[in-house]
């Protein structure tokens, strides 16, 4: 086993976080939070047992979400409650790996139930870390199913009820009661004493899953002073003297020792064979692609207020370039609310094979809006080109690296056609236009294949034309 200097970051943790957009080097955790200790804790584990090149993290939905800003390892990010699901299909399918599987109480005690308990029921070669701060953290500090009996939160100003909301779920002990799992336990993130024996039982449960020994949860006891309302001291002492009363601390199970390796079989299968069962010939269809490309791969980001129809622009986009014979992804991104919160979306488009949906450095941006443009204008490269929405946009960021930044009056234009909702469209049309990629009779076909209702389909054709000879 290797073993890191102390005072140094571990090899798995990033030393400076280049993927986090500001203040690189510090993470996005409330201070006083555990996340951050615990963080440290499994990379340390991963670089002392030398498993660095075949982990596989799968991240949650939650506070833990932003997770691949800090460990270099490859990383997976799951639906919200997903992880254990989503990890099982990362171990099947990368037996020879390491599957770490992060979630917190919500994400893994609510939403995520049936798949945690069927994961550990099946025995699944991985490592499960349940982050337990009693609250739901992320979304504004409302009741989980982890609150204690008289917690107040904001969805229960009272307090907890045994009446109301039934006891606080003790996931450790259920884990427990299963055949399954190699190890069970429950440490907490509070102080030196419990950091110490935490390390210790994330390195044994670590150890567990280079071994292939089977399924390994670890609950994770973390205070939150932001959402409990108490300061990071407070939050520690409260933790010793409440949580802990409930949520005692200690290996509930642990058979590792007596455990063989469990080795499932990997069958490969013949794309091949099964693109010819389902007459699609991947080479015929790349061959059949027409039309140059503005880049080797676009990488477009499509961005504004919800309702404006950006992630539509973005999807419209990719089913054009999908009927052409190209190949592309679509990745929407929004906020809490549909209509009037952020939204974006993510297409590549590509004549070769794509290897992740998610667009950091767009070399096409469409800016529907004044903060999408101050967001995403200044990731473009000096090659790329921007094209923005100059009815609701009437300024631009200083010292862009490109210089190609198309205005595009699409607001007052949809209006002048009698329907603001079709601005998007009017974009479509210049969008297509500018980057060459469609001809407007193209464009109107895969638009006709793209929506079956006639009436929607014959309200956008104006918009799309009046884009094109924009």
């Amino acid at each position: 086993m290797k073993v890191n200097n102390i005072l140094e970051k571990p090899s798995a943790y990033f030393k400076n976080f280049d993927r986090k957009p500001a203040q690189q080097n510090t993470t996005h955790y409330c201070p006083g939070c555990g996340h951050g200790v615990l963080n440290k804790l499994i990379a340390e584990a991963i670089s002392d047992l030398e498993i660095q090149d075949k982990t596989i993290f799968v991240g949650p939905v939650g506070c833990g979400v932003f997770y691949y800003y800090y460990f270099d390892v490859a990383s997976v990010s799951s639906p919200h409650g997903r992880a254990s699901a989503v990890g099982t299909g990362v171990s099947r399918a990368n037996p020879d790996a390491v599957t770490i599987v992060y979630q917190g109480d919500g994400d893994l005690a609510a939403i995520g139930t049936g798949n945690a308990l069927h994961a550990a029921n099946r025995g699944e070669n991985m490592i499960v870390f349940f982050v337990n701060n009693n609250i739901y953290g992320m979304t504004g500090g409302q009741l989980a199913p982890t609150s204690l009996i008289d917690q107040k939160t904001t969805t229960s100003p009272y307090g907890r009820s045994f009446e109301n909301d039934g006891p606080p779920l003790k996931m450790a002990e259920i884990m427990a009661t299963l055949e399954a799992p190699a190890l069970v336990a429950r440490v907490a993130m509070n102080n030196p004493k419990n950091i110490m024996e935490a390390r210790r039982i994330i390195r044994r449960g670590m150890q567990a899953q280079k071994e292939k020994k089977g399924y390994v949860f670890i609950e994770v006891l973390s205070q939150c002073p932001t959402n409990w309302r108490k300061t990071p001291i407070n939050a520690c002492k409260w933790m010793d003297d409440v949580v802990t009363k409930y949520y005692p601390l200690g290996v509930l199970k642990d058979i590792i020792d007596e455990r063989q390796p469990v080795n499932r079989n990997l069958e490969h299968p013949d794309f091949a064979q099964i693109a010819k069962a389902i007459k699609l010939d991947q080479e015929e269809v790349i061959q059949n692609s027409s039309g140059e490309l503005p880049f080797p791969e676009i990488r477009l980001k499509s961005a504004g207020f919800g309702g404006q129809g950006v992630l539509s622009l973005g999807l419209i986009f990719s089913f054009a370039a999908m009927k052409k014979g190209l190949n592309t992804t679509w990745l929407p991104s929004y906020g809490p609310e549909m209509r009037g919160g952020v939204a974006n979306c993510s297409v590549l488009v590509s004549k070769g094979e794509i290897g992740t949906p998610v667009v950091d450095r767009p070399n096409i941006l469409v800016a529907m809006n004044k903060p999408s443009m101050f967001r995403f204008a200044p990731l473009v490269p000096e090659d790329g080109m921007i094209i923005y929405n100059s009815t609701m946009i009437d300024e631009i960021p200083e010292h862009l690296h490109t210089q190609k930044v198309y205005p595009l009056d699409a607001g007052n234009i949809a209006a002048d056609l009698g329907n603001a909702k079709i601005a998007n469209s009017v974009v479509l049309g210049y969008l297509a236009k500018l980057t060459g990629m469609f001809t407007l009779a193209e464009l109107k076909q895969y638009v006709r294949d793209y929506f079956a209702n006639d009436k929607i389909y014959e309200v956008n054709v104006p918009a799309l034309e009046r884009g094109y000879d924009s």
